[in-house]
């Protein structure tokens, strides 16, 4: 819970609501309600179906990962005060209204995590702010490092509900830091990344220029197709193995027959790493299948939807079933 009228930070300590034990205390917490403070639920996408299957439909767009928070706001109360978010948002408005002050620019370009909002002293708006209002229905983009806050007008008929969807993209830093651990356990490509930094000669009047260019060597490497392939190998892994999964069957669900019309679900997310013999490697949360040839067409063909009948027979059968067990592949309707 959050309550922008609190001496300093917002967020509501959790023991004026909930037990030691964390369990919500629902009278309390009914009471801070009508004191006028936020309830806020992380994460909602991971206990709401629709919402799980929203989020991961902009995840397949935008191959990185994205969450979703619910906001619930008494009429004439604000939950945050002015601040910014390290990473891009949509405003999603449910019900009720909800007036929004939007500033120009950013104070701190682009911050990350690694750059949280460190409090209303540390950084201040410029200028002065846009004021809208939102009705349900109405969205609102709100780019990372821009500053903002929201209130529900005093009188309002009605509490604001809204859903901020946040879009985490990996920023260049973070990608490059990955890339470099990716490098650096690699025996030949890392070789240049393991060697000693030469830290005796900082003292050195020629140092800074020999180190800068040996500094520039290294990043070359990092520059290069094969290195970005292994980024983008890298990421689509992590957005695989990082995102909670959501197979497309349940424990009860029978296996596929050979005249069900299958397709690849949407909700598990799966990418394919191309072999030099024509084939692939299937990856998924779960893990990797190798596929020949034959069974790279089979895949392809199943995302539009087919039958194992009308893929191969009794090997395209096995093929389906052992996908359908993984959860990767749905009844087509």
């Amino acid at each position: 819970m959050a309550e922008s009228a609190r001496q300093g930070s917002a967020a509501v300590p959790e023991h004026e609501y909930a037990d030691e034990d964390g369990r919500v205390d629902l009278p309390r917490l009914l009471a801070r309600f009508d004191a006028g403070a936020t309830l806020v639920v992380s994460q909602f996408h991971e206990l709401h179906a629709p919402l799980a299957r929203f989020c991961r439909g902009l995840e397949r767009v935008f191959l990185h990962p994205v969450q979703a928070n619910i906001y619930l706001t008494p009429p004439g109360s604000q939950g945050f005060r002015i601040h910014y978010d390290t990473h891009d948002v949509v405003v999603l408005q449910v019900e009720g209204a909800k007036r929004w002050r939007v500033w120009p620019g950013q104070p701190v370009p682009h911050p990350t995590r690694r750059i949280p909002w460190a409090g209303s002293g540390s950084v201040r708006p410029e200028g002065e702010p846009a004021t809208l209002t939102l009705a349900p229905g109405d969205a609102l983009y709100l780019p990372r490092g821009v500053m903002h806050d929201a209130e529900v007008e005093q009188g309002a008929a009605t509490a604001s509900l809204h859903i901020t969807v946040g879009l985490f993209e990996p920023a260049w830093a973070e990608a490059l830091r990955d890339l470099l651990g990716l490098l650096e356990a690699e025996t030949a490509a890392g070789t240049a990344l393991r060697q000693g930094f030469p830290s005796w000669r900082l003292a050195e009047p020629e140092a800074a220029a020999a180190l800068a260019a040996g500094a520039a060597e290294r990043l070359r490497a990092l520059a290069t197709p094969a290195a970005m392939e292994r980024l983008a190998l890298r990421l689509l892994d992590r957005l695989a193995t990082d995102r909670l999964p959501l197979p497309a069957r349940g424990l009860l669900t029978p296996p596929p027959g050979p005249e069900d019309r299958l397709r690849l679900a949407d909700t598990m997310h799966h990418h394919l790493v191309p072999r030099e013999d024509g084939g692939a490697v299937l990856r998924w949360s779960g893990g990797a299948e190798t596929l020949d040839a034959t069974r790279l067409a089979w895949l392809q063909r199943l995302e539009d939807g087919a039958t194992p009948a009308e893929l191969g027979g009794e090997d395209a059968l096995a093929f389906c079933r052992r996908l359908a067990g993984w959860g990767l592949l749905e009844r087509a309707a």
